[in-house]
């Protein structure tokens, strides 16, 4: 049985759908929304339903308040995928969309429904912790990362009334994402593929490379020119090498 997105606040449809292919389910940054992934749904609509998550805060659900721990956000979404089992899916996320795609994986194994596989991007594995504490400190220093970041148009960051819309779901993602700590246990046994901007020096090729301790399915690594969002100019790249890592997941077993 499909699962029928129509009323769900927390899955949008981008571009066409042709209810017969692998679903890509894209989980965004922190202070992203589920449109950052429209340029892929561009690329990869000819093989993949390509799907953005939607976290509350932002966009049409500005008014719900932000969610701020990664479980809370890996429960809801898991919760959103309980009848997503007629057809292949894959989880996709970048920076703090990868630790919940992740989490939404452990989530989905456990239940005996496990995704075909996990991409990730741009974040370093879930066990490597770094001491961060930026949720903690003022707007303007939230806003000089994300503006050295270059993940939000500079634009959005000179006007200060859009700033007021978007700094409290922005400050909500990074208490998110910097309280988040690894809990060991059952890892992943679908395969994951990793992606990472050779420039990111928020996560290293090295960081990332040790996502391979996080499945014990096959594993993949590529590597991209650019920093931490080397997705922003390379997305017919960002789209060939996920369409090579779906169509790789989802080959039949043969004998």
């Amino acid at each position: 049985m499909s699962h029928d997105l129509r009323t769900s606040r927390w899955i949008q449809k981008l571009g066409t759908q042709h209810g017969d292919r692998p679903r890509l389910l894209c989980l965004p940054h922190a202070g992203g929304s589920g449109s950052f992934y429209h340029p892929l749904s561009v690329h990869l609509g000819a093989t993949v339903d390509v799907f953005a998550v939607q976290y509350p805060g932002r966009q049409e659900r500005r008014s719900e308040p932000p969610l701020v721990t990664i479980d809370e956000l890996a429960e809801r979404i898991h919760a959103e995928l309980t009848t997503w089992t007629d057809r292949p899916l894959v989880l996709f996320g970048h920076s703090m969309g990868a630790v919940i795609g992740y989490e939404v994986g452990r989530r989905l194994e456990r239940d005996g429904v496990p995704p075909a596989g996990l991409i990730v991007s741009g974040r370093r594995a879930p066990s490597l912790h770094v001491e961060e504490s930026l949720h903690r400190r003022g707007d303007q220093a939230l806003i000089a990362e994300v503006r050295q970041l270059s993940g939000t148009a500079a634009a959005l960051l000179e006007d200060a009334e859009l700033l007021e819309m978007i700094l409290p779901a922005l400050r909500a993602d990074y208490r998110a994402i910097e309280t988040y700590r690894h809990r060991p246990g059952r890892e992943l046994d679908c395969p994951v593929t990793a992606l990472v901007g050779e420039d990111d020096h928020r996560a290293s090729v090295d960081h990332v490379r040790a996502w391979r301790e996080h499945t014990t399915g096959a594993f993949d690594l590529r590597t991209f020119p650019g920093g931490h969002f080397y997705l922003n100019n390379r997305w017919p790249d960002v789209a060939a090498a996920i369409r090579a890592a779906v169509t790789s997941f989802t080959a039949p077993v043969l004998p």
